[in-house]
C-alpha cells in the first residue's frame, strides 16, 4: 500500500439486505484508497449474509464475519474491531448514511498524523439531510455543547462515523452496550490526549429497510457519557 496504513471498513448489520448493495456499491465507486470491507451480520433474520457473499465473489476486499455474542450494535461493533489487527478503521452504517467521499478525506487527516477523525454534519460543509427532528436537536445541541464545555474538537460527538487508529482503539475498554458507545468512545479517547479533528460530511436519512434506532431508549445513555466527559475535564 505505498507505506500508507491499511484501512478497514466495519459495518455493523442487522436485517439489512435491502440497504447493503446500495451500501457497498457506493463504498467501491467512492473510496480512492485500498481498503477491506468487513460487515458484522449481528444476528440478521434476513439475507443479509447471502447478500454480501454475493458481492464477495465480485469484489474480494469485501467479507462478513458474524457476530458471535449477544446481538446490538456495540457488541457487532467490537466484534469488527477485533477482526483488525492494524491499520485504520472506520465505521460505516449499513443504511447507505454516511458519505463515502467522506473517508478520503478521513484519510488524508490521519496520514497528517490525526489519531481519531470524526465525520461533523454540524460544522462548515457538513448537513443532515432528513431524519427525525428530536433526534437531530438533541446530536446538534449534544454536540455544540460539549465541544464548548469540554474542547473535544469536534462538533458532532454523538455522530458514529469516525476513523481510528487501530491502536487507539485498543487503548480503551468500550463499556456502552448501546448507540452511545460512539460517544464513550471519542470523549474517552479525547481525555486520554489523543489527537482529534473533524471533517464535513453529509447525512442522509436511510431509503431501504428499518432504522434500529430508538432516541428515547438511548438518550439517558448519551447524557450518562456527556455528563463523565464534562465532569472528568474537573
Amino acid at each position: 500500500m505505498n507505506g500508507k496504513m491499511p484501512l478497514t471498513i466495519v459495518i455493523p448489520a442487522h436485517n439489512e439486505e435491502e440497504s447493503l448493495p446500495r451500501t457497498l456499491d457506493s463504498l467501491i465507486k467512492n473510496v480512492r484508497f485500498p481498503n477491506e470491507i468487513l460487515i458484522v451480520n449481528d444476528h440478521s433474520a434476513d439475507r443479509t449474509a447471502s447478500v454480501v457473499k454475493d458481492f464477495g465473489k465480485k469484489y474480494h476486499n469485501i467479507k462478513v464475519v458474524d457476530n458471535d455474542t449477544s446481538a446490538g450494535f456495540t457488541n457487532a461493533i467490537k466484534k469488527g474491531f477485533s477482526e483488525v489487527t492494524s491499520g485504520v478503521v472506520v465505521l460505516v452504517m449499513a443504511d447507505s448514511c454516511d458519505d463515502p467521499q467522506t473517508i478520503n478525506l478521513m484519510y488524508n487527516k490521519i496520514l497528517e498524523g490525526y489519531d481519531v477523525v470524526c465525520g461533523s454534519r454540524y460544522m462548515k460543509g457538513g448537513e443532515k439531510i432528513g431524519g427525525r427532528f428530536l433526534q437531530t436537536l438533541f446530536s446538534k445541541v449534544c454536540g455544540a455543547s460539549l465541544s464548548f464545555l469540554t474542547g473535544i474538537p469536534t462538533h458532532d460527538a454523538s455522530n458514529a462515523f469516525k476513523m481510528y487508529k487501530k491502536e487507539v482503539l485498543d487503548a480503551i475498554k468500550i463499556e456502552e452496550a448501546g448507540f452511545a458507545s460512539s460517544l464513550e468512545i471519542i470523549v474517552k479517547l479525547f481525555h486520554k490526549g489523543y489527537k482529534i479533528t473533524e471533517v464535513p460530511t453529509i447525512w442522509k436519512d436511510r431509503v431501504a429497510g428499518k432504522s434500529n434506532f430508538r432516541i428515547f431508549k438511548v438518550m439517558i445513555n448519551y447524557l450518562k457519557w456527556y455528563c463523565w466527559a464534562y465532569f472528568k475535564g474537573f
